[in-house]
């Protein structure tokens, strides 16, 4: 599994329809679910950004292919980012020593 933190803004679009954001939620953790992922948390936020995501995928191919899916529907516009789990980070810093 890889894990994504997604920082995710409302489009003019999403906040205008801003009482569907938690049925829009509900449906992005069944497709996340079907893809074989999972929404480890999703939180809406009051600053910079509307709503913060960790969300584990199979693979990054599914990640990639999920946020594109979402962001196509116009509601939100996203900043991902990989994240790595403490296992995940010594594994990579004893490659680099």
């Amino acid at each position: 599994m890889v894990t994504y933190v997604s920082l995710i803004n409302w489009t003019d679009q999403g906040i205008r329809s801003f009482t569907d954001t938690v049925k829009r939620a509900r449906e992005f953790r069944s497709l996340a679910e079907s893809n074989g992922g999972q929404v480890r948390e999703l939180l809406w936020t009051v600053g910079e950004c509307d709503i913060v995501a960790v969300v584990d995928f199979p693979d990054e191919e599914t990640a990639t292919a999920l946020l594109l899916k979402v962001g196509a529907l116009g509601n939100v516009r996203t900043r991902s980012m990989r994240g790595f789990d403490e296992e995940a980070m010594e594994r990579i810093i004893a490659k680099a020593g």
